[in-house]
């Protein structure tokens, strides 16, 4: 499904202690339990920044997962963008 026409991509920022404590992990995992494709990453400015693609339900529990992240992490807060599909096929960590 991921790359079909039926594809939608966001790019989430999720903001507060998401570095240092599996946020990104967390995100993989999640993204292959839901059948997602793109990355996910720290910025230098201490958010962690996923580019998310797929069937728009599992896009949204994708989205949804970023909100709570890890039991670890504290979340303050959640930007999301829309953006056209790419075609991504799977799920990385790429920084």
């Amino acid at each position: 499904m991921v790359g079909s026409e039926t594809s939608i991509r966001r790019i989430v920022r999720v903001r507060g202690r998401v570095q240092g404590v599996g946020f990104r992990m967390d995100a993989a995992a999640a993204a292959s339990r839901l059948g997602v494709a793109g990355t996910v990453r720290n910025l230098w400015d201490g958010t962690v920044e996923a580019d998310v693609e797929g069937p728009p339900e599992a896009v949204g529990a994708m989205i949804e997962q970023l909100r709570a992240g890890p039991p670890s992490a504290r979340v303050d807060g959640v930007d999301v963008r829309r953006e056209p599909p790419r075609g991504a096929e799977s799920f990385r960590i790429t920084g």
